[in-house]
């Protein structure tokens, strides 16, 4: 009586048209004996005796996805390897072209994370962005250009198959397109170079009319003043931080603020701080005004950082560009000059 419940509960579950399997047969021969051996069963003793299909023969859902996004990884990561091991083998001029763009994509995302982050402690706790340290004020300064440039280059891929052309056109010129992740070590190297030359090739235009404006200046002493600084930096020696310190009276007001420059004087301001001088001349001096602002920023950062917590490149990429930022900028009262030195 016994077994045909055990049947009849069997054959709702599962289906009338199924038939048992093995496991199941052995465990009604182990019901049957146990009968046999240890008296009668109640019903729910034999029914819970069971297997339990889902259990035995399914994982959970969660193990399934799990193991399946494991093997995708392991199989795309295979994948991965050999492909860059063709391409190195076939082409490697290609490959380190690629390489390069990949670890580009990789410190792009990581800086937008890090600027997400700054950002993030800035809104919730109304710091602004005079308040920030010196390497995140830098980081977020130096984050801002680069999406720039890309927001660039997004805009002109807009068009049908224009995105061919940019490719061709970043192929082709990569210091003015690129920012500086996407650069291979070669190209940082001699870009580098090139903006020390551009710079160098805007001194001689800025100090000849510093020496041309000494008679505006109405002060006898720092005439005097201007004439040292213009004569230690023709002889190719750095002047002394209280030399430009002295003279920081004729930055603010006439003749050399900012609001007196003419239109070819902040040009080759701008291109000494490679900033674009093909702008108006309003948008020029309010660029310059907005950039020499941010210079004071960093500097009074730097200050309270202090330089000797910078790390070797820190010091290589940054203070070389502030020196040449000290010398030449209309600059508000500021110890720029300290940070330089």
């Amino acid at each position: 009586m016994a077994l045909s419940r055990v049947c009849w509960s069997r054959t709702a579950l599962w289906g009338s048209a199924a038939t048992p399997g093995p496991y199941v047969t052995r465990r009604l021969q182990l019901v049957r004996s146990g009968l046999d051996w240890g008296g009668p069963r109640t019903d729910s003793q034999i029914v819970s005796d069971l297997p339990c299909r889902s259990s035995k023969l399914h994982l959970s859902p969660k193990a399934d996805v799990k193991s399946l996004i494991s093997y995708v990884v392991t199989k795309t990561k295979v994948i991965n390897g050999k492909y860059h091991r063709f391409l190195g083998r076939n082409f490697p001029r290609f490959y380190v072209l690629y390489t390069t763009f990949m670890k580009g994509l990789q410190m792009l995302w990581a800086d937008a994370k890090k600027a997400r982050r700054i950002k993030a402690n800035m809104w919730n706790h109304n710091i602004k962005f005079h308040q920030l340290s010196y390497r995140e004020m830098e980081h977020l300064r130096q984050f801002r250009r680069d999406i720039t440039k890309c927001f660039f280059l997004g805009i002109v891929s807009i068009p049908p198959f224009a995105n061919y052309l940019v490719f061709l056109l970043m192929y082709l010129f990569p210091r003015q397109l690129l920012i500086k992740h996407f650069w291979t070590p070669k190209q940082q190297t001699d870009f580098l170079d090139i903006y020390h030359t551009l710079r160098k090739q805007s001194h001689p235009e800025i100090l000849c009319y510093l020496e041309k404006i000494i008679p505006l200046i109405s002060d006898v002493g720092l005439q005097w003043h201007m004439t040292e600084l213009c004569t230690k930096i023709q002889r190719g020696t750095h002047p002394a931080i209280h030399d430009i310190l002295a003279l920081r009276e004729c930055f603010s007001n006439h003749p050399l603020g900012m609001n007196q420059l003419p239109g070819f004087q902040m040009k080759a301001l701008s291109r000494a701080m490679l900033l674009t001088p093909y702008l108006p001349s309003l948008l020029l001096r309010h660029r310059l005004k907005a950039h020499t602002t941010v210079i004071h920023q960093l500097d009074k950062a730097l200050a309270k950082l202090g330089i000797a917590q910078l790390t070797a490149q820190e010091v290589k990429s940054k203070l070389s560009c502030l020196s040449c930022y000290t010398t030449w900028s209309c600059f508000p009262p500021t110890t720029l000059g300290q940070g330089a030195e």
